[in-house]
């Protein structure tokens, strides 16, 4: 692999919004009884999550030159109609209230970076269309954009996702009937840069539920920026990725997305009814657990409403435990 550049990134996390989904599609074949003894649910079943989001600054890519601004993950968005918006207790905020709070323009990020392409992931590459605004896209399906139209909320920036994800996302290739919108698709075409960054196991493997992949994430990692790298973390898509770099106190964080999205999600068997292969996910979740403890990594969870960052340690049970970072 080609060696990691020394860059390090001023990491600050933007919560933009909550987000309320259905408790037992969030925990697949764990039963009810077995998740409520920690977790509390709502009348509709739903338990309360967040769209955790990272603003990253780094060095400029030449002496003299403007700082590198990298935002990873973008929420929802606010583009979703008041049906979808109640059904999800979506609030007024997201990432463009977060963002307008830490101080940063939209239009000077350089790089946004986005683990899959699921709307509660992706949502945020586009905004409703303010008056008077002429939108960058509009169309039929717009997945909430409605008659106003939509516009790039980076129009200077760069997005980065695997290959393999653009291309399921374009052909809406997922458990579910809607999550892949084209008002978040369509508008930034010509701002997508794909990697195809190897996989944990070969293609048409069998691997055992307690295979670990023949080579480690430092060989199957693909550096986008300078000090950002991302690497594949199938399961709940057949593009997810994770992000990894290191922050300004030297620590290795690493953006973790649907394969553990909170705490609760530690266990093997807790996956998401929403993945496309669960068998892949608890796979992908065993060998993350497993680098991020030998390499002393801080894991950052991408739906978790709480303490969102975490280090990982052995347990005496052949497993792992999460202790807040």
């Amino acid at each position: 692999p080609t060696p990691a550049t020394d860059a390090r990134y001023r990491c600050r996390m933007l919560r933009a919004g909550r987000l309320m989904l259905d408790g037992g599609s969030m925990f697949g074949v764990v039963p009810r009884v077995v998740w409520t003894r920690d977790i509390p649910v709502n009348d509709a079943n739903q338990i309360e999550l967040s769209h955790n989001c990272l603003l990253l600054e780094g060095p400029p890519d030449e002496p003299g030159g403007r700082n590198r601004l990298v935002v990873v993950e973008t929420g929802t968005g606010n583009k979703l109609p008041d049906k979808m918006r109640k059904i999800f207790g979506l609030e007024d905020r997201w990432l463009g209230t977060a963002l307008h709070e830490a101080g940063c323009n939209p239009a000077d990020v350089t790089d946004v970076v986005v683990s899959h392409l699921h709307f509660d992931h992706a949502g945020g590459l586009t905004r409703l269309a303010e008056p008077g605004e002429k939108p960058d896209w509009s169309g039929p399906d717009g997945g909430g954009g409605g008659a106003e139209g939509v516009k790039l909320t980076f129009p200077n920036a760069q997005i980065h996702v695997q290959e393999r994800e653009w291309a399921d996302a374009l052909a809406n290739r997922a458990v579910m009937t809607r999550t892949y919108y084209r008002d978040h698709l369509e508008p930034i075409r010509e701002h997508v840069r794909t990697v195809d960054s190897p996989r944990p196991f070969p293609t048409g493997s069998l691997p055992g539920r307690d295979a670990l992949p023949r080579t480690s994430v430092a060989m199957r990692e693909t550096e986008i920026i300078p000090g950002i790298s991302v690497f594949l973390l199938p399961g709940h898509t057949w593009g997810q990725q994770g992000v990894k770099f290191t922050d300004d106190s030297g620590r290795t964080v690493v953006f973790v997305p649907d394969v553990m999205p909170t705490h609760w999600h530690a266990g093997a068997a807790y996956s998401l009814a929403y993945d496309v292969e669960p068998f892949t996910s608890m796979l992908s979740k065993r060998w993350l657990l497993d680098e991020a403890s030998r390499h002393g990594w801080t894991l950052m969870l991408d739906h978790e409403p709480g303490e969102a960052f975490y280090r990982v340690e052995p347990d005496d049970r052949g497993w792992y435990r999460l202790e807040p970072a």
